[in-house]
């Protein structure tokens, strides 16, 4: 569920100062909010990133040229193309499986007949997270029979392809279970990706959570569209384009056009991003991303100039890393994610302005002995003025751990994992989460609170 908060306007400097004046009595009569028996759990996902999630990595753009060197190369020495039933297609996957083979994924080839030729998708799934939510990328590994297709679509093959490595290279933990996929014989009508739908029992299909499709990503004279389908996964992107200050458009071009299709139809949420093909780049257009007007997104459009050359540096590098960030922030996982179990509250918790604590409550049971030197305790709360709040740990006899002074930090939301040596305090009991806001205007909620044991 998306939780909105009224922003109150910003305070003045004066009544900032007079505001913090009053900030040093913080143990006002707290409301407690009704104490939730948590079970331990992994971590809460959600379209903004939760605490204790971990940014992406940046997605090297030299790397992502590399793999579309070896595409290009891999096609010059077989007819100039990577078309299904070619052997340059089956050259693509092999060399993109040796790539996932050696970074510790777990691969599957499945084969299909199409034209009377055998097609492949490959398949890459990473170690962990949970199986009953999966979270797919995937990309059409296959070009046409006129050229390398590098553009279309070792772009978003080779970025697909580059995030996964990221995965690897950083160790990532996600709470959700990650999928990666490079389809066959998409230029035949999508024939790959209908396979794999049609193909995954009805169970396994409920599982996944999201798929989202990466087809030509590098067009040399580029729009930034963003598909138009499942709102969540939409607005990951748009949002991550509005922070870099890149304007987007809704997609429409290739709208069922691409490996999104079969999934959207058999009830999955979809998403994904397009820098245009053969369409005209408008003025208006040119004037908001550059490049040039009146002229095709991609000159080279299913012909044999998609080539290398063919691929505009800036907009590769842009959405390979869009592609990374949502891959990070929908699946929801962590880098050095705490050993142990979590317990959780994510039930909401209104934080009244100026006013009395409130407490949000887990309680841990079956566990021995005391709770951790190192307990890590996870504070998700929606602020527009997180100087305003006072947060402390309350263990279960009352002892009071401060997490987090006020002060005049007129950033919004407390989003972190904090460490606490709680080993004087039996493991057992319920555990309060206090909140306090010392200061008038600004206004909030608890939307999660966690103990790692």
């Amino acid at each position: 569920m998306t939780h909105s908060v009224s922003r109150m306007p910003r305070r003045t400097a004066a009544a900032t100062v007079l505001a913090l004046a009053g900030l040093l009595a913080t143990a006002a009569p707290a409301a407690t909010a009704a104490p939730v028996t948590a079970v331990p759990t992994t971590a809460r996902t959600s379209p903004a990133t939760p605490a204790g999630t971990a940014a992406a990595p940046d997605v090297p753009l030299a790397n992502v040229k590399a793999h579309l060197t070896q595409l290009q190369s891999i096609a010059t020495a077989n007819g100039g193309n990577r078309a299904h039933g070619r052997p340059g297609y089956k050259a693509s996957v092999d060399y993109v499986k040796a790539k996932l083979d050696a970074a510790g994924f777990t691969t599957t080839l499945q084969q299909f007949t199409s034209s009377g030729a055998t097609g492949y998708n490959l398949i890459a799934d990473w170690p962990g997270g949970d199986p009953n939510q999966v979270l797919m990328a995937g990309a059409h590994l296959d070009s046409v029979s006129s050229g390398a297709g590098i553009n279309d679509n070792g772009s978003g093959s080779a970025a697909v392809l580059e995030t996964a490595l990221a995965v690897s290279r950083a160790g990532f933990k996600p709470a959700k279970h990650l999928r990666f996929a490079w389809w066959g014989a998409e230029e035949l009508g999508l024939v790959g990706s209908k396979y794999y739908v049609a193909n995954l029992p009805a169970t396994e299909r409920s599982k996944l959570s999201g798929y989202m499709n990466f087809d030509m990503i590098g067009s040399p004279n580029p729009g930034y569209f963003v598909y138009d389908d499942d709102p969540t996964i939409e607005k990951t992107f748009k949002d991550y384009f509005t922070g870099i200050g890149v304007a987007t458009e809704i997609e429409t071009e290739g709208d069922g056009r691409s490996d999104h299709a079969p999934f959207k139809s058999a009830g999955v949420p979809v998403g994904g991003l397009f820098t245009g093909a053969s369409r005209t780049k408008t003025a208006a257009q040119a004037q908001k991303w550059g490049g040039t007007a009146g002229q095709s997104f991609d000159r080279c459009y299913h012909s044999s100039c998609d080539t290398t050359a063919n691929i505009n540096d800036t907009a590769l590098d842009r959405n390979s890393d869009a592609l990374a960030h949502a891959v990070w922030t929908l699946s929801a996982g962590t880098t050095e994610p705490p050993t142990g179990d979590t317990y959780q509250n994510t039930a909401d918790v209104a934080i009244p302005d100026n006013g009395a604590a409130v407490t949000s409550s887990v309680t841990v049971s079956g566990r021995t002995g005391n709770a951790p030197a190192a307990l890590k305790v996870g504070v998700d709360i929606v602020h527009t003025w997180r100087g305003d709040l006072v947060i402390d740990l309350l263990a279960p006899d009352g002892t009071a751990y401060r997490l987090k002074n006020s002060g005049n930090d007129s950033a919004d939301n407390v989003q972190e994992t904090y460490t606490v040596d709680a080993s004087s305090e039996v493991a057992n009991g319920t555990w309060r989460l206090r909140v306090q806001d010392v200061g008038p205007y600004d206004t909030g909620y608890i939307s999660a609170f966690s103990l790692t044991f």
